[in-house]
C-alpha cells in the first residue's frame, strides 16, 4: 500500500524519447483527470531533445508547485527524468518502463531523428546530450516507498530485469507480456492512480 500523504493537487507527466504530450498513456491519464479530478493541475510539457534544456524546463515549470502535494509520472526516458524530479523534490513517482541508463542506450541515436507523433518534425540528438544525461543520473534512489513502477517483461527496448533492479523496495507491477509502450495501459491505470492516491470524487 502507498504511504499516506497529503493529497496530490499537481501532477507532472514526462514523456519518452521521440515522444510527446500526444503519447496515448499521457492522453489516457489526462482524460481521466479531466473527467474525474479536474481540480488537479496537470502539466505534460513537450520536452526538448537536450536533457539539460529539458531539466531547466521541468525545474522552472514546477518551481512554484507545492512539494508536499505534487507527483510525477514518467515513461521510458521520462521515467529517468521523473526519478530525478522525485529525488529533487521528495514527491511520489510512478515510472512506466523507465530508462535506467539512457546515456548508454541513446548513444546509437546520435544524429537526426524523427518524432513519433509528427514524423515530419525532425530534430538532432547531439553527442553532448550524452554527458547531459550522465549529469542528471541519480546514483541510488532514496525512500523507495515513494516509487511505483509498471514494468513489462515483454519490453522490446529495455531490459525488465535492469528496470526492476533499479528500484529496490518500490511497488513494482511486473507484467508478464505487454511491450515498451504498455499498449494495455488501461488495465494498469488503477495501479497508477492508487499509488498517487487519486480517486474519483465522492
Amino acid at each position: 500500500m502507498p504511504v499516506t500523504r497529503q493529497p496530490v493537487t499537481h501532477l507532472l507527466y514526462l514523456h519518452g524519447f521521440r515522444s510527446s504530450p500526444q503519447s496515448f498513456k499521457a492522453q489516457r491519464l489526462a482524460a481521466w483527470l479531466q473527467a474525474q479530478r479536474p481540480d488537479v493541475h496537470w502539466w505534460c510539457p513537450q520536452l526538448p531533445p537536450s536533457p539539460a534544456a529539458a531539466w531547466r524546463l521541468i525545474d522552472a515549470g514546477i518551481a512554484a508547485w507545492p512539494r508536499a502535494a505534487m507527483a510525477v509520472v514518467g515513461s521510458s526516458l521520462g521515467g529517468f527524468y521523473a526519478t530525478a524530479v522525485a529525488e529533487a523534490t521528495g514527491c511520489p513517482a510512478v515510472l512506466l518502463n523507465p530508462a535506467v541508463d539512457p546515456a548508454r542506450d541513446l548513444e546509437k541515436y546520435i544524429g537526426e531523428q524523427t518524432a513519433f507523433h509528427a514524423p515530419e518534425a525532425r530534430f538532432f540528438f547531439r553527442p553532448e546530450y550524452i554527458a547531459e544525461l550522465r549529469a542528471l543520473a541519480v546514483p541510488t534512489i532514496t525512500r523507495p516507498a515513494r516509487y511505483a513502477a509498471v514494468i513489462a517483461r515483454g519490453d522490446e527496448v529495455l531490459d525488465w530485469r535492469e528496470m526492476a533492479g533499479r528500484y529496490p523496495g518500490a511497488r513494482i507491477r511486473l507484467l508478464e507480456g505487454s511491450d515498451h509502450a504498455i499498449s494495455d495501459f488501461d488495465e494498469h491505470l488503477p495501479f497508477v492512480l492508487d499509488h498517487l492516491q487519486l480517486t474519483s470524487p465522492r
